[in-house]
């Protein structure tokens, strides 16, 4: 589908150009979009040898790519995949750390990180278009947030999830948003205080991803559910992801009014009128996006 895949690399704000704020040398662009089949984009995290740390230079890369593909009218599914021994670890450590010499004690720049990491996490979330996780090895504070944050995940069977915040001073305050949305809140409490390394199998368990996959195709599962996702009416599932979302965070009786308008306005959509009238005639549907 795609010969040169698209790299997205924005240099940290406050940092020199073609160094990390701690002087380091830069590393190469921290996300990668393919378009492996029609209708599915794959974007990777591509920091390998930092466990695909969530720096701010990958935050802003992978916004930058989120928003891109938001408005890509020929993307209908998204994978989030990674490159590397891990599938997120979370922030990075290394570059909060050294700004503790900033003269504020590094305040403004963590503010920075936490609001642009909340952003990239709701315009997952905002996004029309369903993100499908697809975790191999390790996904641990804001890496498990990510996983949390996207609409379906799929785990290889090694997969390993983790809040460990609280083994090292500093509880997973951020990851605990998308983790108790997503997860029954006993299960959830137990991840934030113990911050255990949870299994793939009991991931499943706890509702964090929704299959789990043997070794090394995590990928794989998550493509066969952009797949069947993208061969779907792209106006529908936009308004259906939408309306899930805003539905779950009221009380049921406005859960219901707002989802009997939905309804009608989504009958009123030219695929609802060629989705019926396929249904009816026994053909398939030949879907306009509108």
């Amino acid at each position: 589908m795609q010969d040169k895949p698209e790299t997205y690399a924005h240099p940290a704000r406050g940092a020199a150009p073609g160094a990390s704020p701690n002087g380091a040398k830069a590393d190469g662009p921290p996300v990668v979009v393919t378009r492996p089949e029609p209708g599915v984009a794959v974007v990777t995290l591509d920091r390998p040898a930092a466990r695909n740390a969530l720096s701010l230079a990958m935050l802003e890369a992978l916004g930058a790519a989120m928003r891109d593909l938001s408005q890509d009218t020929d993307v209908r599914a998204i994978v989030l995949a990674a490159n590397g021994p891990a599938f997120c670890a979370g922030h990075d450590l290394k570059e909060l750390t050294a700004r503790r010499v900033d003269a504020d004690g590094g305040r403004a720049f963590y503010a920075l990180t936490m609001r642009l990491c909340a952003d990239v996490m709701q315009g997952i979330v905002k996004c029309p278009k369903p993100v499908i996780a697809a975790v191999h090895a390790t996904a641990t504070a804001a890496g498990c947030q990510l996983v949390a944050t996207c609409d379906l995940a799929v785990a290889s069977v090694d997969a390993k999830f983790c809040t460990p915040g609280v083994n090292i001073g500093l509880f997973c305050s951020t990851p605990m948003v998308a983790l108790s949305r997503n997860v029954p809140r006993k299960r959830a409490m137990e991840m934030l205080l113990l911050g255990e390394l949870l299994s793939a199998d009991a991931a499943a368990d706890y509702g964090l991803v929704n299959r789990v996959m043997a070794d090394g195709t995590a990928v794989d599962g998550a493509l066969a559910f952009a797949r069947q996702i993208a061969a779907k009416s792209p106006a529908a599932v936009a308004v259906g992801k939408e309306a899930f979302y805003h539905q779950i965070e009221t009380t049921l009786a406005d859960a219901y009014d707002y989802a009997a308008e939905v309804m009608v306005q989504n009958m009123m959509f030219e695929d609802a009128r060629e989705g019926i009238g396929a249904f009816i005639e026994k053909r398939k549907p030949d879907w306009k996006g509108c």
